[in-house]
């Protein structure tokens, strides 16, 4: 759909961002992966390796990551995104070839490309031109954050229209500054201000092996909302233990109840029990 219109040349951009090292320094691990389990008769373990890469790195991130260029006023940001999700599909119709021959067949004829039919195109191999190590660990690094973010920003039920600003200590700021804009679009942030330290009360923390994340609380929730919705769920949580505490505790039931049942039970209880303590702790942060 990006590329109707457009005449994308086949070749990468001779300007790489650091988004697209790491992606290309993954495709480029996958074909020696790949090469050397087909080489093995590990079918199973080189489709598996494809599958991962192609849900987990291409679409769930790349794609993503790109969408701000593709939709942005900038042309050659753009073309340069275009140029480099073609040469990654171009590759992973190749690699995935073997294993389902017709679909890639399909969808390769409608791609930019060169030749008669994938068949006889070069299987992709290694090179140490598309070797970024040191760039998609620092990608992998961005991503880690982004990935806490939206993990904590879930788990207190903060809607992601919901922006707030990101505060990142860290002793690679040149890394992170990077992410900015991934930071926005991504994990919601208003803005973002990197720094080596910072002191915020009242902030929600979220920590990572190469930074501490900081969002101020009253930017997330409305704190007098949220305290009424936990202590409502605190209420309705120690009822349920309670009946199941009651059953548990009644030797009736326990004489007459099937052991699963029972069993059951016990594990409901537990997990009220440990839900009640993660709901108090929850009310703890909002004081």
């Amino acid at each position: 759909m990006n590329i109707e219109g457009h005449e994308v040349p086949l070749s990468l951009p001779t300007e790489l961002k650091l988004e697209d090292k790491w992606i290309l320094s993954t495709l480029n691990t996958l074909c020696k992966d790949v090469t050397d389990n087909l080489e093995k008769f590990e079918l199973g373990i080189a489709v598996q390796k494809l599958y991962d890469f192609i849900w987990d790195c291409f679409c769930d991130w790349y794609i993503e990551l790109k969408k701000s260029a593709l939709y942005g006023d900038d042309e050659a940001a753009a073309q340069g995104a275009r140029q480099v999700l073609v040469y990654v599909l171009d590759k992973i119709l190749k690699l995935l070839h073997p294993f389902m021959p017709f679909i890639t067949e399909e969808i390769w004829q409608n791609i930019p490309h060169e030749g008669e039919t994938i068949m006889l195109e070069k299987y992709p191999e290694y090179t140490d031109a598309l070797s970024f190590p040191e760039e998609a660990a620092d990608m992998e690094k961005i991503m880690k954050a982004i990935t806490a973010i939206r993990t904590r920003r879930n788990e207190m039920n903060v809607p992601p229209s919901k922006k707030a600003k990101l505060y990142i200590a860290t002793a690679e700021a040149d890394t992170f500054a990077h992410g900015v804009e991934f930071f926005k679009k991504l994990a919601s942030a208003s803005d973002v201000e990197i720094g080596e330290e910072f002191s915020i009360d009242g902030a929600v923390t979220v920590v990572t092996g190469s930074a501490k994340l900081y969002i101020p609380m009253n930017e997330l929730v409305d704190m007098e909302a949220e305290r009424k919705r936990l202590n409502k769920e605190l209420e309705q949580t120690k009822k349920l233990l309670a009946q199941d505490e009651g059953k548990l505790n009644n030797p009736g039931f326990m004489g007459k109840a099937p052991a699963a049942v029972i069993e059951k039970i016990k594990n409901q209880a537990q997990r009220e029990r440990e839900k009640i303590a993660l709901i108090e702790a929850a009310i703890a942060n909002l004081k």
